[in-house]
């Protein structure tokens, strides 16, 4: 099969690689009809995520049709046309249990390499590192998924792959941003990045009774795309986001902040941006957490700050006393991907939220490499690439 395949800092291609097979009773292969780029797949470009290999298949949002099924798979056969959470779950731990399915702790065969790291490790994922299992991921022609009785989900026929295929990561992502710091009716959210994630972010506010949202970046059809969703705009190349976030809500500051970057953010302060540049150039830092201190500074006392932006490591002059001495709750992790896909399906057969909205690119698996640079680069007013493979 083709497959876009990881060759190093800066440089992907598409690769011939072996077909995918059934390896264990619980395993499905589905041919892929849709995937995307991800934001998180750029931190894989752009060499920031260790234990990436050459030739590893990239991608993780992707939904298809079942072509081959384990003996033991008894919800789904072949022929089903089905969506695939990023993130792998055995559906039998204490975590899984409970819905955390981000936190499984039986999917990243590799536990021992994050554990050195954080602790503990998160679940497994598609095509992202040997950090989080190996597994090859979803911008290929077919692909293999485990645990398929509890990872997938069916799609009704009536939906086409571009209302569904984000309710695999982004939808969610942007979702559990907003909820997972109690956002509701009543409250001021401000979103830092108005790439995929944080354009759901800000619709999931709004879905979920936020009374004003404000959108944070230096990028004006980011920017413009966040305004036709309600949201009042900050342009971070010409204006203070925390005098002018006060300014407009009268001193009060907004109460729900979302830090919807991650780890190669650029501030808006050329002092700390070069900073933050030369630690991670001379390995003194691995992440840039310019949007995480302003989303700190500027949260309103008692309020809280949610990170769905990806964090891979240590970050400096963060600002520890200005959280603690307003109060703040911070919320991070990557996405229970699989709690959310039901219920945010039922928003968009109902809809509420038409997800394919964001799309700004669509091609093949061969447009690929060419796609990396131009969302990476925010070229051509890129928000998001879709590819069809086997076309």
């Amino acid at each position: 099969m083709r497959a876009i395949t990881y060759q190093g800092t800066g440089k992907v291609q598409v690769d011939t690689v072996d077909d995918p097979t059934i390896q264990e009773p619980g395993d499905v292969v589905i041919k892929v009809t849709s995937t995307a780029i991800c934001g998180s797949d750029l931190h894989l470009y752009d060499g920031f995520i260790p234990e990436m290999r050459k030739g590893d298949v990239l991608g993780h949002e992707f939904m298809g049709e079942i072509v081959a099924a384990g003996s033991g798979v008894t919800k789904f056969k072949t022929g089903d046309r089905v969506l695939v959470p990023f993130n792998i779950s055995c559906g039998e731990c204490a975590f899984c249990r409970t819905d955390a399915y981000a936190l499984c702790d039986n999917t990243n065969p590799d536990h021992e390499k994050v554990e050195a790291l954080y602790g503990q490790s998160p679940a497994g994922m598609f095509g992202y590192s040997h950090l989080f299992g190996g597994y090859a991921g979803g911008q290929a022609e077919l692909v293999r998924v485990p645990h398929a009785d509890v990872m997938l989900l069916a799609v009704p026929e009536s939906l086409p792959d571009e209302k569904v295929l984000f309710l695999t990561d982004i939808f969610p992502t942007g979702y559990q941003a907003a909820e997972q710091i109690g956002t509701g009716p009543g409250d001021i959210v401000a979103v830092w990045g108005c790439g995929p994630v944080g354009q759901f972010a800000i619709r999931s506010a709004f879905l979920l009774g936020a009374e004003r949202v404000f959108a944070l970046d230096f990028e004006p059809e980011r920017l413009a795309l966040a305004g036709e969703a309600g949201a009042e705009t900050v342009d971070l190349s010409s204006e203070d986001s925390f005098e002018r976030l006060k300014e407009m809500t009268g001193g009060k500051l907004p109460n729900r902040c979302i830090d919807a970057v991650g780890l190669e953010a650029h501030g808006a302060s050329m002092i700390g941006n070069v900073y933050d540049r030369v630690k991670t150039t001379l390995m003194m830092e691995s992440d840039r957490p310019n949007a995480l201190r302003d989303a700190i500074m500027c949260c309103r006392k008692g309020g809280a700050v949610s990170i769905p932006g990806v964090y891979a490591g240590a970050v400096d002059k963060f600002p520890i006393g200005a959280a603690f001495g307003k109060g703040l709750m911070m919320r991070g992790g990557q996405t229970n991907t699989r709690a959310y896909m039901e219920r945010l399906l039922k928003r968009i057969e109902a809809g509420d939220i038409d997800p394919s909205f964001v799309i700004t690119h669509r091609g093949t698996l061969d447009d690929g490499p060419g796609f990396y640079e131009t969302f990476r680069d925010k070229k051509d007013d890129c928000i998001k690439c879709v590819m069809t493979p086997g076309t």
